[in-house]
């Protein structure tokens, strides 16, 4: 449908040759010689604001940028994504994350159908489900009232709901606490058994497969744990719901049609808190809660969709991270939020970016010698200004970086936001600016010779701030659905498809044959030398 090559395009050719220009100016001195630079290059909504002044661009930069979007065809790429086409082409499937938030009155039509109502069902089933939860009548086995969630899951299953439920821990609703099991090993497993009480806990198993090894493996040995405890199988349905698309599959598991919370195929894992994947969220912090997580989802999909490119924030972060990875060459993205609520942020938008962007072929299943998604890392501030930010300031690369704060803290003691907002204001300038070998020497009138070398900074680091009036259910929303629409700009502009993830079946499926070679204490000699000798070597030390 769109395959467009950008390096082929005009656009990109006049990019490369503007980058000559202007490499070696200076983000400081642009920002000194143009007082009106902030207000050229920052957007705003009504309670977000999106400054990209600290990037090395011109007003030329930003023209040429959005010429190559428009070149790539990405005004008709944005309107596929919302009308439901097959842009996950490999896997000839929509990608209608969007739909999930939308109003009753929209209509997504998929196979002749119209989605909505049946995506409303499917969030009425699951406020229901909530209220029941929160009014105390939801009850175990054992006639006592749930008041524990542990979600089980992986991925997207996983990482979208946590991040959202610690981001949002001022809205948990009094007297639920919830966990969330992810990882294979069994030492998070155990840690939270041990916690917990069987009569009071519900589990929430999900997986659109109801086959992920990670996923079933937890989900089976709490099951076990369950009946164990209670001393009867009629226990799990009582403590166990699923959310998935194989019905037949959580049936046999031991969980009635009634609490099965479906989804759908156009729902890729890392889209998917806004679906029934998000019932932990609902069931944390309250449907209401839930619902204001959608609606600014939704505010965000609407600026996306109907604002012009150049007044268009998604875009607009995106076209700022293409130029520095294609034309600066900086290989790295780093997300610093300034909220300890949000310190799994950027571990949700490293699955976010990487896992759709982090390809090498086109949509035609063609090499492509330009680079697609950095790597993206990070921490929430002020913690990461004692541990990485020394590369940042005056490592080898230069780290473009994403900074998030808020106006209003969540948690107010004291004078602690203002310290930890001056630090937020502070580092930004600081990364732009550096500091010179005079201001040190004028700073420090005594500092000895020998020393001032490493007191200077070059500074030009990129950043771009991200403002909000607070960290609120709706502003969560609205945040997330801006980086999805970021990620999505970059893999149409990019021609790649960013809504596969063949790169992540291929552990699992080596890993299921590796599996029954050590439930035995053969030797082993059926992989290359290196593999054969970790797997007899680890087998003598389980010994």
């Amino acid at each position: 449908m769109f395959s467009t090559n950008p390096t082929q395009t005009t656009a990109w050719k006049n990019l490369l040759a503007h980058y000559e220009l202007i490499k070696e100016e200076s983000i400081a001195n642009r920002l000194t010689d143009n007082c009106s630079r902030f207000e050229n290059f920052s957007l705003s909504t009504e309670e977000l604001l999106f400054d990209f002044s600290k990037n090395n661009i011109s007003s030329k930069t930003v023209d040429l940028l959005t010429e190559l979007a428009k070149q790539c065809g990405l005004v008709g790429q944005i309107e596929a994504l919302y009308s439901g086409a097959i842009l996950n082409t490999s896997e000839k499937r929509s990608a209608l994350h969007t739909a999930l938030r939308s109003s009753h009155s929209d209509e997504v039509v998929v196979d002749g159908e119209n989605i909505i109502p049946k995506i409303h069902q499917e969030l009425h089933k699951i406020k229901k489900f909530s209220n029941k939860l929160h009014e105390g009548d939801l009850l175990g086995f054992t006639g006592k009232p749930i008041d524990t969630v542990v979600n089980i899951g992986v991925g997207g299953s996983d990482l979208g709901p946590l991040m959202v439920v610690e981001s949002l821990k001022p809205y948990q609703v009094k007297g639920i606490s919830t966990h969330f099991i992810s990882n294979v090993d069994g030492s998070l497993l155990s840690e939270i058994l041990g916690e917990i009480n069987p009569e009071t806990t519900l589990f929430l198993v999900a997986s659109k497969t109801f086959t992920t090894q990670e996923t079933m493996t937890n989900a089976f040995s709490a099951r076990v744990w369950l009946i164990n405890a209670l001393g009867s199988e009629v226990a799990v349905n009582r403590h166990f719901v699923a959310m998935s698309t194989q019905k037949d599959k959580v049936m046999e598991f031991g969980v009635s049609e009634d609490n099965i919370f479906t989804f759908w195929d156009w729902v890729g894992g890392r889209y998917s808190l806004w679906s029934s994947i998000g019932l932990s969220i609902s069931l944390s912090i309250g449907h209401d809660n839930f619902s204001q997580l959608l609606a600014g989802a939704k505010e965000m999909d609407v600026h996306f969709r109907s604002q012009k490119l150049e007044t268009n924030i998604p875009v607009m972060m995106a076209l700022i991270s293409i130029w520095n990875v294609n034309f600066n060459g900086y290989g790295t993205e780093a997300i610093l939020p300034y909220s300890h609520d949000m310190q799994y942020f950027p571990m949700y938008l490293q699955q976010l970016g990487m896992e759709s962007n982090g390809k090498t072929l086109d949509r035609n299943g063609k090499s492509i010698a330009y680079a697609t998604s950095p790597v993206i890392w990070g921490e929430c501030g002020t913690n990461g200004q004692h541990s990485f930010y020394q590369l940042i300031h005056q490592g080898s690369q230069k780290i473009p970086c994403d900074f998030i704060g808020f106006a209003q803290s969540q948690h107010p003691v004291g004078d602690h936001h203002e310290k930890l907002m001056a630090n937020f204001f502070a580092q930004t300038e600081g990364l732009m600016n550096g500091k010179t070998e005079a201001l040190v020497r004028q700073e420090s009138p005594l500092v000895s010779e020998d020393l001032v070398p490493f007191k200077v900074f070059k500074g030009g680091v990129p950043t771009n701030t991200i403002l909000m009036k607070e960290l609120s259910p709706k502003n969560l929303g609205a945040l997330i659905s801006m980086y999805e629409h970021k990620t999505f700009v970059q893999g149409a502009i990019w021609n790649i498809n960013s809504f596969d993830q063949w790169g992540v079946e291929l552990g699992k499926n080596l890993a299921n044959t590796i599996l029954p070679e050590l439930k035995n204490e053969h030797e082993i000699s059926s992989h290359d030398c290196s593999t054969n000798g970790l797997i007899n070597q680890y087998k003598e030390f389980r010994k």
